[in-house]
Order: structure tokens, then C-alpha cells, then sequence
């Protein structure tokens, strides 16, 4: 699996792990932390999440191009490092919110997660770059050795990026279970227990007091006999404690973030003279060109970029869809599923869980079909992966019509008892994240390859950054998830997903011969 791949591919992989780590405690909490912290709707919260998730993509374009323009890509990627420290210190301070302070705490939280997307735009398409670079470099001194060993070397770049997107997974796998372990262990410290409907419940309570829905108040009253035994006389304390309490140990989680992201940089600092830097060897040989040559590049730039510019239109389709595991789907996990021992964040590990395991399997079988002069190449495995992430709503569709499901918002107006006998089991989660998972082994690390391929090498950081950008173009649209989600049964709503990526399949399967024959 390691076996002549770059020797700086393992550092670069721990480095972005780490990062990967600090980003995935507060990502597997985003949403329901941002209601439970201020009692925002499910709706809201989505809008704030899917303007962060897009700047994060977005700002890797400026991040390239700042990259791209000083030729400093490491430097670039240590300040990122930095930059993204500062937000999530900012987020591990535990401040009450109140009507009183929710003005400028709420807008305070918001930067701390511009600091995050833009810390991240400096140092995630860099990083990637920097990778691809190592590729470039090893591919051209196969090339003196003839056409075998160039073959040989152009073959490992997918494997490559494979192995790097596992190292990636790994900090995935951890990070969920920071912040509810943080969480519970400080309910208990304070004898009280985690119940994920109880927080919506208690803001309901304190802004509306008497006048809160019959129902909603029973349900009120049953979860706070569940959590603390006994029913206090003071609801209004109680609320307003539980949620200081439930609150301040997810913002604890976040110092854990900032120590990832330490150890990042530490092991960065220690390897960057051995990592390359992207376009320099190119750089030096441009005045060996002729004027013929240079015409003959120019328009073979031209065409990759065609062919980049494609692939993004479908990659957009997919983290539109694949995204909802922080949208949609964690709802779902939080309304619909059994969560009384697994707290409904902590369901986002199945998903790098997958990655590490399937992972090698996939591997083996791309190098098997390859080693049969079978090879599937890269944008016919991205057009699979579209279908096969199809097939996860479509599961999806058939449960919930076969369950009943009605809306989310009308889930919710339902008594605590008939919501228990609807809600399904955990493997259903296991299920749609298997199918995701695979998915986005088809598509994303594949995808990365394939800008590391068809990318200019002066261009290099910028169209790294396009991908990233794409994938900033799906996640503007997540709220877009939720929304469906609260107000249509829910059938409908992975209907939806479903669509998007069967078309996006057969709109890339129509492209594939035009795209292979670029990335030859």
C-alpha cells in the first residue's frame, strides 16, 4: 500500500490528519450545537452552517491563488494553521447565551468560524498541491527511465491520494466522540444526563414560558424526570442551567481543537524543507520553449481546464448531497433514530470508519481490474460513485415510505411516547453511510487526483482550489436539506438527492471518452 509512494506523502498525511482532527470535533457538532447554544431553529443554524461549509471551499481558491502568486505555499499553509488555531480558541470560551448578549455572541461565533473557513482555505488546497507536486516530480524522473516505468509511476498517483484520504478518515473516526463525551461527562459531574430533545425544549420554556404547547410542556416535564430524576419547582433555573451545563462541555471539546491543530503545524515545520513546491522546476525550464511549443501548450491548457471545469460542475451535485451527513442526516439521526446510548453526533464516525476500511478493499480491486488491462479510469470511477451515492437516498426513500415518516416538524409536534415507537434502529445510519462512503471513494480522492493530473503547474494551488470551490457551490446549498426536511415528508426530501445524483451519473457517463482522452 506504501510501497514506492513518495517519501513525503506519509508527513503531508499526518499533517492534514491532525488538522482533519481539530475540524471534525466542532463539524460533528455544528448544527446542533448552534440550536441547543441559542436556540435557533433547525433552519437557521443550517443557513449559518452552509455559509461556513461553503467559505471553507470558497477561501481555498483565494488561499491558491495567494499560494499561487507568492510561490510561498508552505508558508501559506503554516498561517492557515495559525489563523484557524485563533477561531477555535475563540469558540472554547463557554459564555452563557441570553437574550441579553445573544447580539454580539452569536455574530462573535460567527467569526471564530470565518477564521476556521479561512485558515483552512490557506492551508487545504495547498497541502493538496504540495501532494500532487510529489507526483509530478516522481512521474518526470520516470520518464528517463522509459515508457514502462512512467506508466508504472502514473499509476500510483490514485493510490496515492487514496492513502492520503485515509490519514484524513483517522481524524474523522476520533473527532466525533470528543465533544458528546466532553458533554456527558460534564452532565454527570453536575447529575444530570444527555437527552438530545430536552435543549429545544428548554429555549421553547424560557422564551415562552405559559403560553408553550400543552404537549410541549408535557414533553418538557417527562425528559427533565428523565435527565434529573425529579421535576424541580424552578423550571425556568432548570432550563437555563441545563443548557449552560449541556453547552460548556461541547465548547471544552474545542480546546482539543486547538491542540490538533499545534501538532499540525509542529509536524509541517519539521518536514518543509523536504516537501516540494508546486510550478518551481516548471518555472526554470519556460525560456527552453519555443514559440510553436508555447502555442501547443497553451492550447492543451485550454482543454484541461475544459475538462476540469466539467468534473467540477458534477462534483458540485454530489457534496450537495453527500453534505447533508452534517444537515439532513444528523437530523434524521437525532429525530428518527434510537440515540439514547449513542449520541446522534457521534454517527458521523461511521462514515471515516468506512473510509479506513474500505479503503484498501477498493484499492485492491482498481489494482486488480488494472493489472487485467481492465483499468476503470478516473471519471468513469467518479460517474459510479454518483450512482452509488443514489443508491443510499434511495434506501432512504424506501424506509421511510414502508416507516411512515411524516415531516420533520410534525415528528416533533408528536408526544415523547408515539416518537419512540417510530424511531428505527442504528443500522439503518450504517446502511446510508456505507453507501455514501463508498461514493465518495469513488469521487473524492479520485477527484483530487484528477486535478492533480489535468492542473497546469503554474496553476497548481488555483486549480486545486476550483475543486475545493465546487465543493464550496454544494455546501451553499445544504440548508436546503433541512428545509425539505421539516416541511415535507421525508420521503421527499432524499427524493430529491436521489434526482441529483442519478442525472449528475448519466450527465458524467456522457462525458467520460472526451474527459479520458485529455487526462491521457
Amino acid at each position: 500500500m506504501f510501497k514506492n509512494q513518495p517519501k513525503g506523502l506519509i508527513p503531508a498525511a499526518l499533517a492534514n490528519m491532525g488538522e482533519r482532527f481539530g475540524y471534525y470535533i466542532m463539524n460533528a457538532v455544528l448544527v446542533l450545537f448552534l440550536c441547543s447554544k441559542f436556540g435557533l431553529s433547525d433552519e437557521t443554524s443550517a443557513i449559518i452552517y452552509s455559509v461556513f461549509y461553503c467559505g471553507i471551499y470558497l477561501l481555498s481558491l483565494v488561499g491558491g491563488i495567494i499560494a499561487d502568486r507568492t510561490q510561498n505555499y508552505k508558508a501559506t499553509i503554516m498561517a492557515g494553521l495559525v489563523v484557524m488555531s485563533l477561531g477555535y480558541v475563540i469558540l472554547s470560551v463557554p459564555i452563557l447565551s441570553t437574550a441579553e448578549n445573544i447580539s454580539w455572541l452569536l455574530p462573535m461565533t460567527c467569526i471564530a468560524l470565518f477564521f476556521i473557513a479561512f485558515g483552512n482555505g490557506l492551508f487545504k488546497g495547498n497541502l493538496q498541491a504540495i501532494v500532487g507536486q510529489m507526483y509530478d516530480n516522481m512521474e518526470k524522473e520516470a520518464e528517463k527511465e522509459g515508457p514502462e516505468a512512467l506508466k508504472l509511476a502514473k499509476s500510483r498517483r490514485d493510490s496515492g491520494f487514496q492513502i492520503f484520504y485515509v490519514f484524513i478518515n483517522i481524524g474523522g473516526l476520533i473527532a466525533p466522540f470528543i465533544a458528546p463525551m466532553l458533554r456527558e461527562w460534564w452532565l454527570k459531574v453536575h447529575s444530570l444526563a444527555y437527552n438530545a430533545d430536552l435543549p429545544a425544549l428548554c429555549h421553547q420554556y424560557i422564551n415562552e414560558a405559559g403560553q408553550m404547547a400543552e404537549q410541549n410542556m408535557a414533553n418538557l416535564n417527562e425528559l427533565i424526570g428523565r435527565v434529573a430524576e425529579t421535576v424541580p419547582a424552578d423550571l425556568t433555573a432548570f432550563c437555563t442551567n441545563y443548557l449552560d451545563i449541556f453547552n460548556t462541555g461541547i465548547h471544552y471539546s474545542f480546546i482539543a481543537s486547538v491542540v490538533a491543530m499545534m501538532i499540525s503545524l509542529a509536524i509541517f515545520a519539521i518536514y518543509r524543507k523536504k516537501f516540494p513546491t508546486p510550478g518551481q522546476s516548471e518555472k526554470k525550464e519556460t525560456s527552453s520553449y519555443t514559440q510553436e511549443e508555447k502555442v501547443a501548450m497553451a492550447k492543451e491548457i485550454k482543454q484541461r481546464m475544459y475538462a476540469l471545469f466539467a468534473v467540477l460542475g458534477i462534483v458540485i451535485f454530489f457534496w450537495f448531497s453527500f453534505h447533508q451527513n452534517g444537515q439532513s442526516l444528523s437530523l434524521f439521526a437525532r429525530d428518527f433514530v434510537q440515540t439514547d446510548s449513542i449520541a446522534p453526533e457521534i454517527w458521523q464516525a461511521v462514515n471515516p470508519f468506512f473510509v479506513i476500511v474500505l479503503t484498501p478493499l477498493i484499492m485492491l480491486l482498481f489494482g486488480s481490474l488494472a493489472r487485467k488491462g481492465k483499468e476503470i479510469s478516473t471519471p468513469k470511477k467518479i460517474a459510479y460513485g454518483m450512482g452509488i451515492a443514489g443508491i443510499a437516498f434511495l434506501f432512504l426513500i424506501v424506509y421511510s415510505l414502508i416507516a411512515g415518516y411524516p415531516s420533520g416538524d410534525e415528528f416533533k409536534s408528536m408526544s415523547a411516547i408515539a416518537k419512540e415507537g417510530m424511531k428505527a434502529g442504528p443500522w439503518v445510519l450504517i446502511v446510508i453511510y456505507f453507501f455514501l462512503t463508498v461514493a465518495e471513494l469513488f469521487i473524492s480522492p479520485l477527484g483530487l487526483s484528477f486535478v492533480s493530473k489535468v492542473a497546469p503547474k503554474h496553476l497548481q494551488g488555483v486549480c486545486q482550489g476550483l475543486w475545493l470551490g465546487a465543493t464550496a457551490l454544494g455546501n451553499i446549498f445544504l440548508w436546503v436539506g433541512p428545509l425539505m426536511y421539516n416541511k415535507w415528508p421525508i420521503w421527499e426530501c432524499w427524493a430529491v438527492f436521489f434526482a441529483v445524483c442519478f442525472v449528475s451519473m448519466g450527465v458524467m457517463f456522457g462525458m467520460v471518452k472526451w474527459l479520458e482522452k485529455v487526462t491521457k
